[in-house]
């Protein structure tokens, strides 16, 4: 059930809200004529809380206003039309008046709780010190590019980068220092990378970039000059630490896990190997792999 609930939020997600909006309409003006229909004796406001919820949470405040005005109208309109008999005139007027701000509730009360909900999600997905993106983010952009890498063909660079050293500035500068230097690095590899790439904090000191639709060649180019300007920042703040970086990429076959473990392993290639430099990789070509380091 729940899996049938999440696959229906993300169809109605897609749906442009402009539809939801006619949908809504539809929905109120068939429950007014069933409201109509079963009289007066049988209460029916509750059901009109589906279109107001529906346009809400899919939509957007204005329709949800006006979806609450047609629903009260309709609901007045019902219970007009089916004779119920009213001890004074008023009395179906105040009724409406008191449905729609049971109606206007409902709706801004769910508006704010998708906001909020909307506002968790985002910032579920940013790292809190460098307002990058953070693992989850990454892997789940990951797994969508890869599926497209493979779908379409198209090439998929992914790389680690990795400060060394970096608990020496934690230990001899201290926190506040250190904290300082992810910042730096975060902006500057944000910087010196394209709008379409992903850049993020993997957790402590290692960082991630994703280059959708990127071959070897191009991610080369844009890692040697992330490289060049990490340097010259660390260089400028006098801090004791160079990078180590891994870049794999694919064309076909690719496996994210696959691809995490070879960058990585290309990462810690560097380090074990005297630290400062990068190590690229293609993955897989008809042609086979092939791996080159440069300092």
């Amino acid at each position: 059930m729940k899996k049938i609930m999440n696959a229906l939020f993300e169809y109605l997600d897609k749906i442009p809200k402009a539809a939801i909006f006619v949908v809504s309409v539809t929905l109120v003006m068939l429950l007014g004529i069933i409201d109509y229909l079963t009289g007066y004796e049988i209460a029916f406001s509750i059901f009109y809380l589906q279109p107001v919820s529906l346009v809400s949470w899919f939509g957007k405040r204005s329709y949800a206003v006006i979806i609450s005005i047609l629903s009260a109208a309709a609901w007045l309109l019902a219970d007009v039309s089916s004779g119920d008999p009213y001890s004074y005139s008023f009395i179906p007027v105040w009724n409406a008046v008191m449905r729609l701000g049971f109606f206007l509730i409902t709706a801004f009360s769910l508006l704010e709780i998708k906001k909020l909900l909307d506002h968790e999600k985002t910032f579920a997905r940013i790292d809190f010190l460098t307002g990058i993106a953070n693992r989850r983010a990454f892997y789940e952009s990951a797994g969508i590019e890869i599926d497209r890498t493979v779908r379409f063909g198209r090439p998929i660079t992914i790389a680690y980068i990795d400060i060394d050293n970096f608990k020496h500035v934690n230990d001899s500068l201290g926190h506040i220092q250190g904290d300082s230097l992810l910042q730096s690095v975060a902006k500057t590899i944000k910087n010196n990378t394209r709008s379409i790439d992903m850049v993020s904090r993997l957790g402590g000191d290692e960082f991630a970039v994703l280059f959708p639709e990127t071959n070897e060649a191009n991610a080369q180019t844009i890692m040697d000059k992330v490289q060049k300007e990490l340097l010259d920042i660390v260089r400028k703040n006098n801090w004791p630490v160079t990078f180590s970086i891994g870049a794999v990429t694919c064309y076909q076959s690719c496996n994210l896990d696959e691809l995490i473990k070879e960058a990585d392993h290309l990462m810690y290639t560097i380090k074990e190997s005297g630290k400062n430099g990068i190590a690229y990789k293609i993955h897989e070509t008809p042609a086979g792999a092939d791996m080159r380091a440069s300092r």
